[in-house]
Parts: structure tokens; sequence; C-alpha cells
């Protein structure tokens, strides 16, 4: 058994898509590996299942980490789906997450079901759903859906999913009308107001080289950023914003504009009028912006650090402070249509 450990452990640490670094959590993948396929099961056959584990469910990792960051989470967890006795599998369905959260007025955790789909119509089928609330109903929790459509992520009840012919469905308008995310998780909608932005002038020290193009002429400078300055949404310039306000900026689309002079060279990065973005999406810029790699988060990884993005320790304590500096022009606080009673006050 030890040198089929070994074995597996050398085959997915050579392959380059889990990124040359083995996850820390590797032993427990490979045993869940080894459980599903068999303990005489094929060293590679294992190590592909391993590195199945490992990127093919990102969509709870980064669901579980979204939440993590948005500052509202109390605690959250994967619940352990491998269930006995066999036959209990006909009635109940263990889903993916138990969460609770500090919005909660109830003691009660939650349980959460998370997926992923790009088309506008959420579809469980009425097995799969009854399964579900049959174990939501077995621990008295309320069950929840958290559906990642493209970049964007609502949360609901699940009982918002209606039967149609066969199966439970809910669209996205509805998702989004019900989403729980923001008064349960802290999530929020921004915008940055137009005017403010990053800008650059660079120095031209000296001329490397001419190429002819097509166009014209190509030159090579070596250059010096000898100035960088903030400009707030009324057009004024500051040089006193904190540093995660600046670092909103990365994670926000800007206009680029570009001026020469014979000396200088500079460089406008503006927001302009248009545009409203999630806090949740934002993150996803602010990752994308940190990493040194061009490639997807890594949210097992992510999910273990004590701070989840390097420059922005609280995204809602930076759009305060946005606010107050005049770059943010608006904060959009949403409400679900209907309430549900674990976030609503005590009589």
């Amino acid at each position: 058994m030890q040198a089929q450990f070994d074995a597996v452990r050398r085959t997915v640490e050579t392959k380059p898509t889990m990124r040359d670094v083995a996850p820390p959590d590797l032993p427990r993948l490979i045993q869940d590996a080894l459980a599903e396929l068999g303990y005489d099961a094929d060293a590679a056959a294992v190590a592909e299942r391993v590195r199945r584990l490992d990127i093919g469910l990102p969509v709870e990792d980064e669901f579980s980490v979204v939440c993590a960051w948005l500052g509202k989470c109390q605690l959250l967890h994967k619940l352990d789906q491998h269930q006995v006795p066999i036959a209990s599998r006909q009635e109940f369905q263990v889903p993916d997450l138990l969460a609770k959260f500090s919005t909660q007025t109830s003691k009660s955790p939650v349980l959460i079901e998370v997926k992923s789909k790009k088309e506008k119509v959420l579809s469980f089928k009425a097995e799969y759903m009854g399964r579900l609330q049959n174990y939501a109903d077995l621990v008295g929790m309320p069950l929840l859906v958290a559906w990642k459509f493209h970049s964007l992520w609502t949360l609901f009840e699940a009982r918002h999913m209606k039967k149609a012919d066969k199966n439970f469905n809910i669209n996205l308008e509805t998702a989004l009308r019900e989403n729980l995310l923001g008064v349960m998780a802290g999530d929020v909608a921004y915008k940055i107001g137009a005017g403010a932005g990053i800008h650059l002038r660079i120095r031209k020290d000296k001329l490397l080289g001419t190429e002819k193009t097509n166009e014209g002429y190509a030159e090579q400078w070596m250059m010096t950023i000898d100035d960088v300055s903030f400009t707030d949404r009324e057009g004024a310039r500051r040089t006193d914003l904190d540093d995660e306000v600046q670092s909103l900026f990365t994670a926000w689309d800007l206009a680029e504009k570009e001026e020469h002079t014979d000396s200088h060279i500079n460089l406008h990065f503006v927001a302009g009028a248009e545009g409203v973005q999630f806090a949740h999406t934002a993150l996803i810029h602010l990752l994308s912006w940190e990493s040194p790699h061009d490639d997807r988060p890594h949210w097992r990884g992510i999910l273990r650090k004590e701070q989840i993005t390097a420059n922005v320790a609280s995204f809602s304590a930076a759009l305060d402070a946005a606010f107050r500096q005049k770059v943010v022009s608006h904060i959009f606080h949403f409400q679900p249509h209907a309430m549900p009673e674990f976030l609503q006050p005590s009589a």
C-alpha cells in the first residue's frame, strides 16, 4: 500500500497540470481517489483521479473563498459525502457545504449545495432535490443553493426552485431577485466614479534605437517613471489615497489614454461613466493582479491563506474609505424579495 501511495505521489507531482507543486492535502486526495477506484487501481489512473479532484472541484472551493473574503462568514466547511449504509443514498443526499454567518438570527447553520451552470436556468431532477431536502429536514437546517453563472454568484433558498414538468428549476432573474449573498455573506455592488484614475509620467532617458514599420517608425527608449498620481471622481489630483483604496483601481476596467511630449510619455488610466461591479467579482481581478502566473486562481491553496488577498484585508472597509476619499461614487446593498426566517430579527 505504501509503495502504491509513493508511486501515485511521484506521478502526480511530476504532472505539469499540478503546477509542479503538490496540494498540501495530497494524502487525503489520494485516499479519496483510492476509495473510489479501488486500492488495486493502476497508479496512473489514481494520479489522474487525484488531478481531477484537485482541479475538478474548484467551484466549491471558489464559493468558500468568496464567503470567507466577504467578511460575514463565521464557519464554513465541506461535508463528507461518503455516507453509509449504501441504501441511504436512495433517500438522502448530503449537500456540499455547512455554513454559519454572523448575519443569521437563528442558531442553526445552513446547508449549501453548490452548482456552476452557464445557461440561464438551473435545473435539479426531482429525485435529487428530494434527497437533498430529506437530508435538510433530517438535521433541521435550511437548504440553500449557490449558483455560479459565468463569473456571477447567487445564493438562494432551495424553495425558490419550482417544479416544471419533471425537474425543479430556477431562472437567473429569480435567483438574482432572491439572492442572499449580500444580506447574508456581505456582498455589495459598487461603482468607481467617472474621472477617478491612475496617472503615470514616464521620462524618456535615452533613445536605444529606431525601427521602420508599416505605420511609420517605432522607437525604443530607456525610461524612468518619475511621477505617479491619482485623481478622484471630481477630477482633483490626489497623493493621499490609502493603499487599499489604490488597490481598488486594479479591479476596475479603466480606459487608457497615452500622451507624448519630447521628454515624457503620460499614461492615464481613468474610470468612465459606465459600469457597476459586485465585490465578489472584484476578488478575481485582485487575485489575478497579485498572482505571478497568468492562470486561474488555485482555490484550494487560497483557502489555506489567513488573508485571501495580499493588498486588501477588508474589502468593505476599503470601499468605505474609497467613498470618503471620493474614488467610489456608489455602494449598493441588495435585499432579497423574500427575507428568510433565519435572517429575520427574533420576535
